[in-house]
């Protein structure tokens, strides 16, 4: 009924459509509510059962794929899906907008899992996008439709802090494992050879997508990744500055740095004074 937009009901998906194996890359953007889906799902290279209700999110240009388990034969199933092409949302706020949803980047095993009256809010949302659009479409529809995108994505943000903050247990495990990384990161003199650890490096460890990582730390903590590994080298530099006799070129290299005024502008940046002050202040 529109070009450019769609929102499909999961039910009425015909049988063809649960057959696709193959993978896909799709040139527009996805935003799926799965709920009794029994099948395997693969984005990028990670797979998902999709057994409980949960949101979703693809950016254009991701790898999709999909394959009907072979005990979901018979299975019903149950969801949304909302479908939009870029070039709907040109000449509209939205068009760059959207790039601040952080989630679009998010593995789908760091879904967001809906309570019932969540998962309501959201499917009312995609209910009256399909009903300006099946309308008689004027000077107005799209402008409305765009609002009804932007508060769909602006509930999906809550919602996931929201999960932040719910999933407690998971997120203090992400912080143990993190601080196993760091301090074994940080120990020995490694750091020479392989420079200080990314936040790319990090994530990959935990098996997080960057920005889900830097999310669910900035929610639990205050502070991103980049911050927590930074935490972590100006406390080792003040440990090593203040109990060895190594000077502050030495300490640099330790820690992984090609220049030490690399490192005296981070450490005085995070201090408020350089280490040749900070060693000082305990003579």
């Amino acid at each position: 009924m529109h070009p450019s937009i769609s929102v499909l009901e999961l039910t009425a998906v015909n049988d063809e459509f649960l057959e696709v194996s193959s993978s896909m890359i799709f040139d527009f953007y996805v935003i799926a509510l799965k709920r009794n889906f029994n099948l395997n799902l693969k984005y990028g290279q990670h797979r998902y059962d999709f057994d409980e209700g949960v949101l979703y999110f693809m950016s254009p240009g991701q790898v999709f794929g999909m394959g009907q388990d072979a005990a979901g034969d018979g299975n019903e199933v149950k969801g949304w899906m909302l479908l939009i092409h870029p070039d709907f949302l040109w000449n509209t706020p939205l068009a760059k907008g959207i790039r601040k949803y952080k989630y679009f980047d998010y593995s789908v095993n760091e879904a967001l899992f809906l309570s019932d009256k969540e998962e309501a809010i959201i499917v009312g949302i995609l209910q009256n996008i399909q009903q300006e659009y099946q309308g008689n479409m004027d000077k107005f529809s799209q402008h409305i439709i765009i609002n009804h995108i932007e508060a769909l994505l602006n509930y999906a943000d809550r919602f996931y802090n929201r999960q932040f903050l719910t999933r407690k247990i998971a997120n203090h495990q992400v912080l143990e494992k993190l601080d196993d990384l760091l301090n074994e990161a940080f120990s020995g003199p490694h750091l020479i050879h392989t420079g200080l650890p990314t936040v790319q490096q990090i994530a990959d460890k935990l098996h997080l997508s960057r920005n889900y990582l830097s999310a669910l730390l900035t929610i639990a903590t205050g502070r991103n990744t980049q911050q927590h590994i930074q935490d972590k080298l100006i406390a080792v530099a003040k440990e090593r500055i203040s109990t060895t006799t190594l000077s502050v070129s030495e300490i640099a290299y330790e820690l992984g740095f090609e220049h030490p005024q690399s490192f005296s502008r981070i450490f005085k940046a995070k201090t408020g004074m350089s280490p040749l002050a900070f060693r000082e202040s305990f003579n």
